[in-house]
């Protein structure tokens, strides 16, 4: 055998073995949303008020959507699916166990969701204007 034809054959087998790899990690990110649970501490969210949760749900919502983001970008490039599945499931899993716990949580505490507080209006200039301090007596 030639030498480029053996490390063209390397390559290939290489290219195969992550394929390969990609296609059964890529089968298990189906499975994550029926044991996302499992990966997060079921008693996390017991002693939590409203307010709490509240908190809780808004950070665990934006911590999945960036990671879900960086998997999405992870497999754009070459062997992406692998790198993705490396580098982020583990926490995705993770953060998803958390958020169905949290809003486990938040349905039995029969939370609601805190209205948006109303800035109150800015005062006008003319009221603003503090009296004047001339040494005038008022006629």
């Amino acid at each position: 055998m030639s030498a480029s034809f053996s490390s063209s054959l390397r390559g290939f087998g290489a290219l195969l073995a992550l394929l390969v790899a990609g296609a059964a990690l890529s089968g298990c990110a189906g499975m994550s949303e029926t044991i996302a649970p499992a990966f997060a501490d079921p008693a996390k969210y017991e002693l939590y008020d409203c307010k709490q949760l509240e908190a809780e749900r808004k950070t665990l919502a934006k911590r999945t959507d960036e990671l879900r983001a960086l998997m999405e970008k992870a497999e754009t490039g070459a062997g992406g699916a692998v790198v993705s599945e490396l580098a982020y499931r583990n926490d995705y899993v993770a953060a998803r166990g958390s958020s169905q716990l949290a809003e486990d949580a938040w349905r039995r505490n029969r939370c609601r969701e805190t209205p948006p507080e109303a800035t109150p209006p800015a005062p006008s200039p003319a009221a603003a204007k503090p009296a004047s301090k001339s040494g005038r007596a008022a006629r």
